[in-house]
């Protein structure tokens, strides 16, 4: 198992746990919030805006181990509230551009830092 834990251009992991692990081929992303590196805060106050930045964190974090969306096999959405799914699910299939992994959605109470959305990813490396 090969643990991953720094990933410049992503933020880092708010709580004990690792950005993600390879084990074999494969890379289990941990679900990213829509925090701006650079700032460390979460910047977009609206359901669109923080889509982009956990697209752009998602990015970061696949480049910094070689890869990108078009090795994402297995998806997970969690939304605070599923009234934003038609704005999300829009900014979704732009990002995968085409490519369509498997995927859940969910609603849940809460998400950390009152985050309004939550995306993590399993990646089949090449």
């Amino acid at each position: 198992m090969k643990l991953i834990n720094d990933a410049p251009d992503a933020p880092a992991a708010v709580g004990p746990y690792s950005q993600a692990v390879q084990t074999g081929n494969f890379l289990f992303c941990s679900g990213q919030i829509p925090i701006h590196p650079a700032s460390g805060k979460i910047e977009a106050n609206t359901v669109e805006g923080q889509t982009v930045q956990v697209f752009a964190n998602i990015r970061a974090l696949l480049a910094s181990q070689g890869t990108d969306l078009s090795q994402v096999v297995k998806s997970t959405v969690f939304l605070q509230d599923m009234a934003d799914f038609p704005k999300v699910n829009t900014l979704y299939e732009a990002a995968f551009a085409g490519h369509k992994p498997a995927r859940s959605t969910v609603a849940v109470a809460a998400l950390p830092l009152g985050a309004l959305i939550e995306i993590e990813v399993i990646v089949e490396m090449k």
